[in-house]
């Protein structure tokens, strides 16, 4: 009992010693079974991802492109579709008022009609009248029409056809052109020359030209193309007017068209040519009468530009006055 109580105890036993062995050797066991090679698998596969984010967002960024053009293309696209709107909302208002216009064209047509009917009743009566006052052998000596003298069975046009006037007033010159033509319903003979003593028709040159609706729808169709060398004064065609077709049995209108007086020649000097060869008769009357169109066409321009129009009108309105014609100054040269 004595040997037994001096023994001294024992720190670790076989079990604990067991239970330490045992793991390390398991952590070893783990060790050996765990493979080496996985790092690498992950850092390919980060790689392979890093590759997949960078082409989604150069994808992205193109994507962005095409979508900041296309968003551009669409305000654009917009935008015309705006002002077609814009366009479309003016075209209805202004088709509105040409409605409107006509509307009222033809209310003023039907009132128009009836007035004229009123005055063809009205001038009928006093034709009657007027027989019954001043006997069936009375003929009226009234020959104007617009303050123009029309009795005339000749007429001779001597037009300009200078650049200035067939780039800017050919239209007008046509609209008057007929204007004038109108007013004589039939006429024996009509003649056109340029203001350089250019004919028109060169078969005709010295001679006049029968008078016909054929003939004369031939002299506008003619007439639109015309475009022959001028030096902008009328002198050389009234001239020429003169000398070659005056005859004392016939009565002959000439009408010029023209819109400035170029060149060096004075107004004196033209006046007192005209004069010489456009002498009077016994009864003091001119060989033939001299009418005048002018066209506005200088006043275009800037001020200091617009004396050869200036000119123009005084020389006409002098050599009409003198020569037993009408001077007819337009507010426009467009039709």
């Amino acid at each position: 009992m004595a040997r037994r109580k001096g023994r001294a105890p024992e720190e670790f036993s076989l079990s604990f010693l067991d239970v330490i062995c045992c793991g390390f050797g398991a952590v070893i066991l783990l060790l050996m079974i765990t493979k080496t090679v996985q790092p690498q698998i992950i850092e390919a596969s980060t790689v392979n991802l890093e590759g997949k984010v960078a082409a989604l967002q150069e994808q992205v960024f193109e994507i962005r492109g095409e979508t900041r053009f296309l968003n551009r293309d669409l305000n654009a696209k917009h935008e015309q579709l705006s002002e077609h709107e814009q366009r479309i909302a003016i075209l209805r208002g202004q088709l509105a008022s040409a409605k409107s216009s006509y509307d009222s064209i033809q209310v003023q047509t039907s009132t128009n009609d009836v007035v004229t009917g009123q005055l063809a009743i009205a001038r009928q009566q006093l034709s009657e009248e007027q027989k019954r006052l001043l006997g069936s052998q009375h003929k009226s000596q009234n020959s104007l029409i617009g303050g123009i003298p029309v009795d005339s069975e000749y007429i001779i046009f001597v037009i300009d056809t200078s650049g200035s006037m067939f780039s800017y007033a050919w239209e007008r010159v046509l609209e008057e052109m007929q204007a004038t033509l109108s007013i004589y319903p039939e006429v024996k003979g009509i003649q056109v020359m340029n203001d350089m003593g250019q004919y028109l028709f060169s078969r005709y040159r010295g001679k006049w030209i029968p008078d016909s609706p054929g003939r004369r729808k031939v002299i506008m169709q003619n007439l639109r193309n015309w475009n022959v060398f001028s030096n902008s004064s009328p002198v050389e065609g009234i001239t020429a007017a003169i000398r070659t077709f005056y005859d004392p049995g016939k009565k002959i209108s000439i009408y010029v068209f023209g819109d400035e007086l170029a060149g060096e020649v004075s107004i004196a000097q033209v006046l007192d040519t005209v004069d010489r060869i456009n002498r009077t008769d016994a009864q003091g009357r001119r060989l033939v009468r001299i009418h005048a169109v002018g066209f506005p066409v200088q006043f275009i321009r800037a001020p200091h530009l617009q004396s050869t129009g200036i000119r123009f009108a005084t020389l006409m309105r002098e050599l009409t006055y003198r020569n037993g014609g009408t001077f007819v100054a337009l507010n426009d040269f467009r039709p």
